[in-house]
């Protein structure tokens, strides 16, 4: 990289880029020495995964037919080896262009005091150093490893019911699915997982410094407001998890007689896990953005009642009141100036946690459970009940 002017810190941060899967895929010449291959990667093992099966099982006739449940009828295959692996893989790039962003916001928004620059470059080195260590992916690794060994694939179970043979043993389909697709999925959700808590950390760092922070700011955030593209990063993330889940219920809806009512719990509890973790990263900044709320609210009120009480004594009461700077300073202005940044910081949000970063997590967290209700309530009443909800 060139090297930067001395009074520019070092903030080009991404929790992808140099990590040790992209350093794999780069030395097989799946990914670009220079980027990421996103997209021949999500190709790749969409490939890898799927077509395999489809093949086997198009050969044998179970893809549409079979002596159980046929291929076609099980969503979680082809769900997770053409939506949910391809999605993974193509979220690094906007995780990686969300927070190189992030990172230079930081700076540019003045949020960073100049004091602060030293501290925030040996944050962003520290966290590199965690992006780039070995440890993580070996323990991704061997989690998926133990789970392979222990989780034997059997002809008996439903997920692979569609690959069992005549005599009660399961077809090459069933072993590619249960000792390739598996892993693979395993790994990737495990890698997404570590990604998530390593960008928590790093704000949870960021959180620790003495921020500027500007309580009037109007974006309710103290000037953190740009944090909340984060979510947006993780949409693909959120869709793919929540659609793997929604095709396993929605093949017990279809098949095994689930009720959708039965459903609404664990619907519950996913979607609440998942909005924590995704917005996990947003809730460490929480701490400097109270501390200077509750520090601007006393000294805001006081400039207003002191700014009130003179404007009070001159116009109201009729009395004679010295010059003061307060009344006539123009970075304040009128009464309703001042009163207007005592709002501004009533009004000052805890947490930069606004509509859109929770519509980036909610909208692609529903999308594949809609059409699991879909399923068992007709679309028209579905739609006019999210309309009433909405009004």
């Amino acid at each position: 990289m060139a090297s930067r002017p001395a009074t520019v810190i070092d903030d080009d941060f991404s929790p992808i880029d140099n990590e040790l899967p992209l350093r794999w895929y780069r030395r097989l010449h799946l990914a670009p020495a220079g980027g990421l291959g996103t997209g021949r990667r999500a190709l790749f093992f969409a490939a890898v995964t799927w077509l395999p099966i489809v093949v086997w099982a198009v050969l044998t006739g179970r893809f549409l037919t079979g002596g159980g449940e046929s291929l076609l009828h099980h969503y979680g295959v082809h769900v997770r080896c053409i939506v949910a692996i391809p999605l993974f893989i193509l979220a690094e790039g906007a995780l990686h262009d969300t927070v190189r962003r992030i990172a230079a916001n930081f700076e540019s928004s003045g949020v960073l005091a100049p004091a602060q620059r030293a501290a925030f470059e040996q944050l962003v080195s520290d966290v590199r150093r965690l992006r780039d260590a070995s440890l993580p992916w070996v323990l991704v690794v061997g989690v998926t490893i133990a789970w392979i060994m222990t989780d034997i694939p059997s002809a008996h179970e439903d997920a692979l019911s569609w690959a069992a043979a005549g005599d009660g043993t399961l077809g090459f389909g069933g072993w590619w699915f249960a000792y390739v697709a598996r892993p693979i999925f395993l790994a990737l959700l495990l890698g997404w997982l570590w990604r998530m808590l390593l960008v928590a950390y790093w704000f949870w760092r960021i959180g620790r410094l003495e921020l500027s922070i500007v309580p009037t700011h109007p974006d309710h955030t103290g000037g953190l407001a740009f944090v909340e593209k984060l979510p947006r990063a993780y949409a693909m993330v959120t869709f793919a998890v929540s659609a793997i889940i929604a095709s396993r219920w929605a093949h017990e809806i279809a098949y095994h007689d689930v009720t959708l009512k039965s459903l609404q719990l664990p619907i519950g509890m996913f979607a609440g896990l998942w909005l924590l973790l995704a917005l996990l990263p947003l809730f460490a900044l929480a701490p400097p953005l109270l501390a200077a709320r509750v520090r601007a609210m006393p000294a805001y009120s006081a400039l207003v009642g002191e700014q009130g009480r003179l404007v009070h004594r001159r116009w109201i009461l009729r009395e004679p009141v010295a010059a003061d700077p307060i009344l006539d300073a123009p970075e304040i202005g009128p009464v309703a100036d001042a009163a207007a940044m005592y709002d501004a910081v009533a009004a000052m949000r805890i947490v930069p946690i606004g509509k859109s970063a929770i519509l980036h997590v909610v909208v692609p967290l529903a999308l594949p459970m809609l059409v699991i209700a879909a399923m068992q309530v007709p679309i028209g009443e579905l739609l006019l009940k999210l309309v009433k909800a909405l009004l």
